[in-house]
This record gives structure tokens, sequence and C-alpha cells, in this order.
């Protein structure tokens, strides 16, 4: 069996939400973990009993990940490819997981792949790590405070928090309406 370490451990929030969120998001199930890396929450996703995907520009590490999930008898599907100039489908995921991964111009891609009902389990840091003195510096993976919260304004929000303890990680678990909030529009002609 692979070596595991500390990095291979699922995020303990996506494990909690994940699990507590397997019932309630209906349809097919299906999950979608976005910069997977060596599949963490992408193989407690697919034990929680979500059909499993899983995305990360890192070849190796999907492959890694698709051998840990044979050998504990999982199927995940696994998708090498770079979210800055690929798109997602459309309504097609009941459950998004970002976790420590932050990349702005993505989040109206996520809105759109959740279907309607659907919801987004988001962790990541934020600038308060950088006090910390360890992670990421970039001012481009970090987030400022409140800025998670506000591109999912009108979701409903589950849960959301920011922390500064081990890591400065802002927390989101929102659900998409299941009928849209905007006013129709009309056309005249």
């Amino acid at each position: 069996m692979a070596e595991m370490n500390l990095f291979d451990l699922p995020s303990p929030f996506v494990a909690d939400w994940a699990r507590s969120l397997v019932d309630t998001v209906g349809g097919a199930r299906r999950a979608l973990d976005i910069a997977m890396g060596r599949g963490r929450n992408t193989l407690m996703l697919a034990a929680a009993g979500f059909r499993t995907f899983g995305v990360d520009v890192r070849l190796e590490a999907l492959q890694a990940a698709s051998h840990r999930a044979r050998e504990r008898g999982l199927a995940i599907s696994a998708w090498c490819t770079d979210l800055t100039s690929c798109p997602l489908p459309r309504e097609r995921f009941e459950l998004i997981v970002v976790s420590r991964y932050l990349q702005r111009d993505l989040f109206e891609r996520l809105r759109a792949t959740l279907v309607p009902g659907g919801a987004i389990l988001y962790e990541t840091f934020t600038e308060a790590q950088l006090a910390l003195g360890r992670g990421p510096s970039s001012p481009h993976h970090l987030l400022r405070p409140g800025e998670l919260r506000s591109y999912f304004h009108a979701f409903d929000i589950l849960f959301y928090e920011e922390v500064v303890e081990p890591d400065a990680l802002a927390r989101l678990v929102a659900r998409k309406p299941a009928a849209s909030r905007l006013p129709p529009t009309f056309t005249v002609g």
C-alpha cells in the first residue's frame, strides 16, 4: 500500500460537511473536487457515497489519487486540465469541494456548474495567514476578510467562518437556490 502522510488526510471541515450533506443533495450525488491533488478529499467523497470527479493540473497527483482509489476499492474519475483555460459543465454537480485553492475567476463557473439545490464546500487561506509566517504569501492566493462569502451572496449560506488557528482559513458551506432569485426578464417586441 502507498505510504500515507498528513497531506493525504481529508480536511476535517470537508469530511464533516460532506457526510452530513450526502443524503440532502439529491440527484445523482455527483461531487467535483477542484484542485484535488493526491485525492485527500476525493477519496473521502467516494467513500461517503458520492460519484466523485476530481480535477487538477498535475498528472502525477491524479495518478497517485487513482492508484490510492483502486487500492481502497473506490471509483473516482480524474480529469487533468488547467482550469484557467478549460470550461466547467453547466448544472452538472450536486456537490463541489474546493480546499486550499483560490482562483478568483473561477467563482462564476463554480456557481454555474452546481445543479439547483446543490451545495459547495469551500475552504482556503485568508490574508491573516501572512502573520503566521508559513503557507501562501501571494495576494493572489489569499482571501480578504469576508471575500469568500461575497462570491456566494445569492446562495443560501449554511455555514461561514474565518479562523486563524492553526491556519488562517475562510470556510463556507452554501446551497444554490432551487429556483432562481432573479426577477423574470421581460422582452418587448
